[in-house]
């Protein structure tokens, strides 16, 4: 058994990579029948992780949707819905944060080592606090999900989550949906920053999949031996 759980990387972004628009509305980049693929993406899998940031601007309930796959799950002796994860370096979350509110499966937060007191003052009533490091370390972060029984993340963003498990090697998959626009606009959310990537020039990532989803197109890419095609 891999001392890590095996980690899917799941996004839409404009034509030109963004996640979202610099405005205060959220931007839709994909259609019913991507969401419902993402949807039987989730029930496949035994946690979700966001970033703190996307918990706090686009407030997700990161729940399964689709009343079949919940009861599916739930005949398997699963939770109706994974494990939802989240890391904090830095700053404050809200409690009644949907994230936290909504749903029974358990939820876990990796802080950073200087604010775990205060956040399991904070968030102690309705998550698991765990000391991820400082800064908190993906690779800590995966193997303390493992001991829980977590042998598949998906990881739905933003940016900063998925930089760091790009750039530190630890993604297996990456699932990618590239809507038929452009946003145009330096100030908005990139799918990835800045950094040392394993994918490079002489160094191609593999593409396992790439299929049509109305008018938004999936580019599944294999990032490790583990990804199967």
């Amino acid at each position: 058994m891999s001392d890590r759980p095996y980690v899917l990387l799941s996004c839409a972004t404009s034509i030109d990579g963004y996640l979202d628009d610099a405005s205060d509305q959220r931007l839709l980049l994909s259609n019913d029948e991507d969401f419902d693929r993402v949807d039987a993406l989730r029930a496949e899998c035994d946690a979700i992780l966001v970033g703190a940031n996307t918990v706090r601007l686009d407030n997700p309930r990161l729940l399964v949707r689709s009343a079949d796959r919940r009861k599916e799950r739930v005949a398997h002796g699963l939770p109706d819905s994974p494990t939802k994860v989240t890391v904090l370096g830095s700053g404050d979350l809200d409690p009644a944060a949907r994230f936290f509110a909504t749903g029974t499966t358990e939820k876990i937060v990796y802080c950073a080592t200087s604010v775990v007191d205060k956040s399991r003052d904070r968030l102690g009533g309705v998550a698991t606090v765990v000391d991820g490091g400082e800064p908190v370390s993906p690779t800590r972060m995966l193997a303390d999900l493992a001991a829980r029984g977590v042998r598949r993340l998906m990881v739905e963003g933003g940016g900063t989550m998925h930089t760091q498990f790009l750039t530190a090697g630890l993604a297996d998959e990456l699932q990618l949906v590239i809507a038929p626009f452009f946003v145009g606009d330096c100030r908005a959310p990139r799918f990835a920053h800045d950094g040392r990537y394993p994918w490079h020039p002489e160094r191609r990532a593999r593409v396992a999949e790439v299929r049509q989803l109305g008018d938004v197109v999936l580019v599944r890419y294999a990032l490790s031996d583990r990804c199967p095609t």
